[in-house]
């Protein structure tokens, strides 16, 4: 075998979206690509907004030697400075610049986050459905993940998620707003899971961190917000991205925060810092954290991905799918009309339409829509919706 067991399971594991991209790509060349319907890749259609084109023109002009050098592996102290100020409004907790370190997107933070913490054996309880490469980062760094599921709404079963911690649990993992879902996790349920952390930490001796990936938290909908688990709860540590709220994924920039009042601060701050580097990060591309330190307070047009959503909720409601109106991110996860998700899609797919079993989230009987897309492609679907929907 060419490639490691391990990996070669991976790649199985690992290949609906890519798959569904590159059964993309085959149809569009045989049938025409305003003929296929492509809701497969979270890939944001936006464009950024117009204050970051002028940030990158004056950066790249300005001649100060030193601009490309290397830097601290946390980031640029000054760019971490704005990061945590603009944290201390969001949050109303006291972050300095040394509880930030600048990454590559979120991913990179998340994984600085498991090398830090993560022993061999450790588990990080996760609720169910979530982004699939999270079972892939864990075992990055040796340990797994104990699946949680979640209420039929997709919200927090707290009560679920305290039973499964045990004494190798390390971590609480959410993603708030939710990834595949478009569930926003609300307040109530923030709070509860706190309470529930702080008494097992108690009864153990040691906390349980609380990881809280939040790419998503600017995309909300009806007036929805994203609760902080900094104000919630103290050993909580949150990673996210300018991905999707500046419409940059191909740039790969992001950041961790970790809360001022975290147990063992020094040591895990230090441990993520050098995993930052060893990992082969190094650090944060140096351009992009320059222009996101001044694009912290904008972000691409919510209302156009609010539109979005109302158009692709409508065409599914015509067609009869069952499926729980988002309140954040850009997809929808709507129930497959038959037990199988990967059996629905496959047929889907002979209506040139593109989506991703939820068996891929961890959601199996579900799958997944994402509408940052052409409105031409969510319109243009609707009959092909239908004519799946028809078919069981």
């Amino acid at each position: 075998m060419p490639v490691a067991q391990k990996i070669h399971g991976f790649i199985e594991r690992s290949s609906w979206i890519r798959a569904m991209f590159e059964a993309g790509a085959k149809l569009k060349a045989e049938v025409g690509a305003e003929n296929v319907y492509d809701f497969s890749l979270g890939n944001p259609n936006l464009e950024p907004p117009a204050a970051f084109k002028q940030v990158m023109r004056r950066l790249v002009a300005e001649e100060a030697p030193g601009q490309h050098a290397y830097m601290p592996n946390a980031g640029y102290p000054a760019v971490r400075a704005k990061v945590a100020e603009h944290l201390n409004r969001l949050h109303g907790v006291a972050f300095g610049e040394n509880e930030i370190i600048m990454t590559v997107g979120a991913a990179g933070a998340l994984n600085i986050v498991l090398k830090a913490i993560v022993d061999p054996g450790a588990k990080v309880v996760v609720p169910t459905p979530y982004f699939v490469e999270y079972d892939f980062y864990l075992d990055n760094h040796g340990g797994s993940v104990t699946r949680v599921p979640t209420k039929a709404d997709f919200t927090l079963d707290v009560a679920a998620i305290a039973q499964a911690v045990d004494h190798d649990t390390c971590a609480v993992l959410i993603n708030n707003p939710n990834n595949p879902s478009g569930a926003v996790y609300p307040a109530s349920q923030i709070a509860e899971l706190a309470k529930a952390l702080t008494d097992i930490g108690k009864r153990r001796g040691r906390a349980v961190y609380l990881i809280s990936d939040e790419p998503y938290r600017q995309i909300v909908y009806e007036g929805a917000t994203v609760p902080s688990v900094f104000a919630a709860y103290p050993h909580s540590i949150v990673v996210t991205s300018f991905s999707k709220n500046l419409s940059l994924p191909g740039e790969r920039i992001g950041y961790a925060a970790v809360h001022p009042e975290i147990d063992d601060k020094g040591m895990l701050i230090a441990g993520m810092t050098l995993a930052n580097r060893i990992l082969g990060y190094v650090n944060a591309p140096g351009l992009m954290q320059r222009a996101v330190a001044e694009l912290l307070e904008h972000t691409a047009d919510v209302a156009e991905y609010a539109r979005k959503r109302d158009l692709i909720c409508a065409v599914l409601e015509a067609a009869g799918y069952a499926f729980n109106k988002p309140l954040g991110a850009f997809y929808v996860f709507p129930q497959s009309p038959i037990a199988d998700d990967v059996a629905f899609v496959r047929e889907a797919q002979k209506e040139n339409l593109l989506l991703v079993p939820g068996s891929g989230f961890m959601g199996p009987g579900f799958f997944r829509i994402a509408f940052c897309c052409a409105d031409e492609t969510i319109t243009r679907s609707a009959e092909a919706f239908k004519r799946v929907r028809a078919k069981f």
